[in-house]
């Protein structure tokens, strides 16, 4: 129920007339209003159509003292005499409004009896925190089911990257091939074996960096190829062009060329990319999956056994491209899977020509 409706119940008023030497067009008794409840009490006003110049207007609680109000006017340009006070819970139950007439020596006055106004106060407080408790319920629960809801939406993202990720992995990996070191074309403190197993003889970075190129150099079309790095504390794979290819053949390269190089390394427990770019935050893996695809000018590489790509790169570039391997100096071996061991999935894969078949 609402305060106006509340004081309806409890509230009396007692309009008390002075007939003491009477004015005509003296005007009306003092106007009396309820203003509803404020700062622990009720607000109360006064209105006469008496000019502030002609009265004087005072208010007296029910103990008889004077209690000053607050002066107002109606709005109007006449200034008509108006006052407001707030009658707080313990300072009486009545108020009276008293119009003095300064010339005649005359009073009209209005007053107001208010039944059990502590507990009127004292109820819409109550009402009032009740409610407020309410609605920080409702925020609270509101809250809860915003954050359940944003929470299934990340689950949900989530899995459909997974899901998106693994499609992506499992189109690149049927496009498999076969991939043989060259053992002229590789740095000379590098030591192959079975032209698939590349590792550093040296526990020193020797310059430039040292790399070994395989036999197989690729124009168009899509290729995969797998890597075991194993726990290998540092590694650089990915593909170079043939003018690379050929200044380390030639064994004359002092410093290392300037050239198409696209490469993702991994050093320190961190991944980079060509040009020094940061890779997305990815723990370790053991066996990296490389996606050549010269139809669209990219470069991929997976996490092969968490089916996730790691790192895809943009090039432009019309010729040759030959993988590369660099194992670091940790003297641990760097092995390329033969095609035929990788797994694919038959429910994505088309059927093929062979290891390595193009669709």
């Amino acid at each position: 129920m609402g305060l106006s409706v509340q004081l309806t119940v409890v509230i009396f008023i007692l309009v008390l007339v002075s007939t003491h030497h009477p004015t005509a067009g003296g005007g009306h008794d003092p106007l009396l209003v309820l203003d509803g409840y404020e700062d622990d009490g009720i607000r109360l006003k006064c209105f006469s159509e008496r000019l502030f110049s002609d009265v004087q207007l005072l208010w007296t609680d029910g103990r008889g003292h004077n209690v000053t109000g607050t002066p107002l006017t109606t709005g109007t340009t006449a200034a008509n005499t108006g006052s407001s006070i707030i009658l707080k819970p313990g300072s009486g139950n009545s108020m009276t409004c008293k119009i003095i007439d300064k010339l005649l020596k005359t009073s009209t006055e209005s007053s107001v009896v208010i039944a059990e106004n502590n507990k009127t106060t004292t109820r819409e407080r109550s009402a009032q925190k009740d409610i407020q408790k309410e609605i920080d319920q409702l925020n609270n629960e509101l809250a809860e089911e915003q954050d359940r809801y944003r929470k299934e939406k990340e689950d949900m993202s989530s899995k459909i990257e997974k899901v998106q990720n693994e499609l992506e992995f499992r189109r690149a990996q049927r496009n498999a091939v076969n991939i043989t070191l060259d053992e002229n074309c590789k740095h000379p403190s590098l030591i192959i074996k079975e032209k698939t197993r590349v590792k550093s003889s040296t526990q020193e970075e020797i310059p430039p960096k040292a790399m070994v190129v395989a036999t197989e150099g690729f124009s168009e079309k899509q290729h995969y190829w797998e890597v075991e790095v194993g726990d290998k504390s540092e590694w650089e794979l990915g593909v170079v062009c043939e003018e690379i290819r050929n200044t380390l053949r030639s064994k004359t390269m002092n410093t290392f060329p300037e050239g198409n190089l696209f490469s993702l390394r991994f050093s320190q427990g961190e991944y980079s990319s060509t040009g020094g770019e940061g890779v997305r935050n990815c723990k370790p893996c053991s066996v990296v999956g490389v996606f050549l695809n010269k139809e669209l000018g990219t470069l991929s590489f997976f996490d092969a056994e968490e089916k996730c790509l790691l790192q895809a790169l943009s090039f432009e570039f019309s010729g040759n491209l030959y993988p590369f391997f660099s194992p670091g100096a940790d003297g641990k071996w760097l092995g390329v899977r033969p095609a035929h061991t990788l797994n694919t999935s038959p429910s994505l894969s088309h059927p093929s020509t062979g290891p390595g078949g193009d669709e």
